[in-house]
């Protein structure tokens, strides 16, 4: 391939690894990759990409290297060995992880050398490339402004968060939390109705709106909660507390689970009784700010 375009290389070829390779073969950059299990690097070396010998091969091969393995601690145990090869190179991790394991990552690759951005994929393989996917990047700004125009390729959402190497992975987290919530909330709503015969995808027609709804409520919630402004809005906790128990009732009465729907008014009513009964909903942050069983 002849091109001036910047030479990648991809470490970890799983489902992701492949994705990422695969977006970076299509934009038309030289491509280096390798894996353990060097077959599964045959459909991405049919379309062009060259198969490293070797870590050391992979990684002295291109200026710009991209990880994507099982977790921190796998990725040390690979390219630990090699040294100092990332002098002048920038390792790009995009191995999911905590944000205390990308920073001892952080640390690892600053003593071998080389400029590190961790990383966090919001995204399926099958979005990589696309306007679904994002990508966060966190780590010093001269290492992500020297390849943005390259690791944009990944996806339109494309995001660098800061020079904190533990942002990208805290975001993960924290999205993700996000995301089980929605999934686990209709979840129970969808068992619930279906007590009365509706099918999910129903439900799911007549819930996927107010996901929205929920979604434009979250600037304001956010600006209140920096404020540190619990004023009512529209509905106290005390409000809140009452549907919550209508529906730990409901789910119970149906021969429904009823852990989760118990796990949240549970959360309402320590808020209660440290006084924000009367407060708006964005009171409840601080109960999640509160480790478990540190009561004051």
């Amino acid at each position: 391939m002849t091109t001036n375009k910047t030479p990648v290389t991809v470490v970890g070829l799983g489902l992701m690894g492949q994705a990422l390779a695969g977006t970076f073969l299509r934009n038309g950059h030289p491509t280096t990759v390798w894996n353990r299990t060097a077959a599964k690097a045959d459909a991405l070396v049919a379309e062009g990409a060259r198969l490293a010998d070797s870590p050391a091969d992979a990684v002295t091969a291109s200026p710009l290297v991209i990880v994507c393995v099982s977790n921190y601690d796998a990725v040390r145990e690979l390219l630990d060995p090699l040294g100092e090869v990332f002098d002048g190179r920038v390792l790009v991790n995009l191995t999911s992880g905590t944000s205390e394991g990308a920073r001892q990552t952080a640390e690892w690759a600053a003593r071998r050398g080389g400029s590190y951005l961790d990383g966090a994929i919001m995204a399926l393989p099958t979005a990589i490339g696309t306007a679904e996917a994002t990508v966060f990047y966190s780590g010093p700004q001269s290492a992500f402004a020297q390849h943005e125009s390259t690791l944009r390729l990944l996806g339109a959402g494309t995001t660098y968060l800061g020079t904190d190497h533990g942002l990208s992975s805290l975001y993960d987290v924290a999205l993700l939390g996000v995301m089980w919530s929605v999934l686990n909330g209709f979840l129970q709503g969808a068992a619930l109705v279906g007590t009365a015969g509706v099918d999910a995808s129903t439900f799911a027609s007549i819930a996927g709106p107010l996901t929205g709804t929920v979604r434009d409520w979250l600037p304001d919630l956010g600006r209140q909660i920096d404020k540190g402004d619990y004023t009512t809005r529209d509905s106290t906790i005390d409000t809140h507390l009452g549907a919550m128990e209508h529906l730990v009732q409901e789910s119970e009465s149906l021969g429904i689970n009823a852990d989760l729907p118990r796990l949240v008014k549970a959360l309402a009513d320590r808020a209660v009784a440290d006084g924000h009964g009367g407060s708006d909903y964005a009171a409840m942050i601080e109960q999640f700010r509160r480790p478990a069983g540190n009561r004051p």
